[in-house]
């Protein structure tokens, strides 16, 4: 069994390629919506598909959470421009694991994904996944949701609006195209953004865009607040080779928090 290894950092965490952004800027004031969706599946540990056994985790290293419960929406503001949240306004014991990029496609992500059942978001880079597109399609079939992460993941803030628009509708066009749902939500390269990059998203089709409270890297939790997960935080992992430690030790973070992963999109109006 895989030991869960929780590492505490109070600064800001790097993001997808290493780099440091600034810290998170504070979530903006959003509300939740008086409607309630249907709940998500419960994500309790299943088993793993047919095929070669797991490699480095076994379903005992999986934690069992209660369903998930009734989703609440948020209310997304209406100004031209779109929110930039690092955690979801919501007093429901829930938080959202996030994956990026897609330069290393593990075998063993499948198999996790199925086994765990829990829902996952994926926001893939278009450049980063065309040597194996139909890897994700895969994860798809186990619950994930694909949105989008540019074109290239170049750095966003300070370039002009026709270059952003650019990664972001072209990227959006493509996973579209390619998984037959074209992405409403979008996490720009590094974290970083500006206000460009708040309209230019909003301008193609995007709800959302996101940051994150807490990271996952070689197996280890950092956090940019307190010592756990908290309610209605975002975790951010990427497809790296240390995929299965990563997976697990996000779990177990969120697990330990008492809470239970839920799917970011059912808490963004229009993300069905």
């Amino acid at each position: 069994m895989l030991a869960a290894v929780v590492a505490v950092a109070l600064l800001p965490v790097a993001g997808c390629s290493g780099t440091t952004p600034a810290a998170a800027p504070p979530s903006p004031s959003v509300s939740q919506a008086p409607s309630v969706a249907p709940p998500s599946p419960s994500p309790t540990p299943s088993t793993p598909p047919p095929g070669p056994p797991p490699v480095g985790w076994a379903l005992s290293d999986i934690p069992s959470f209660p369903p998930a419960p009734p989703p609440q929406p948020i209310v997304l503001p209406k100004n031209g421009s779109v929110p930039y949240l690092s955690r979801i306004p919501t007093d429901q014991p829930v938080a959202f694991l996030t994956i990026d990029d897609g330069f290393t496609k593990s075998p063993e992500a499948p198999k996790l994904l199925a086994a765990a059942n829990i829902p996952v978001t994926l926001f893939l880079t278009t450049s980063a996944i065309q040597d194996n597109e139909p890897y994700f399609a895969k994860l798809q079939e186990h619950g994930a949701v694909i949105e989008a992460h540019t074109i290239t993941h170049t750095e966003l803030r300070g370039k002009s609006y026709a270059f952003q628009h650019r990664e972001i509708c072209g990227s959006a066009d493509r996973l579209g195209h390619r998984y037959k749902r074209r992405p409403v939500l979008f996490r720009p390269p590094f974290g970083t953004k500006d206000a460009t990059t708040l309209r230019a998203a909003h301008d193609c089709g995007i709800k959302a865009a996101f940051m994150w409270k807490e990271t996952v890297h070689k197996g280890k939790v950092r956090y940019q607040e307190e010592h756990k997960v908290k309610r209605g935080d975002i975790i951010l992992m990427h497809f790296r080779p240390a995929f299965v430690k990563d997976f697990l030790a996000a779990l177990r973070a969120i697990h330990k928090a008492g809470l239970t992963p839920a799917l970011l999109e059912d808490y963004i109006p229009g993300s069905a």
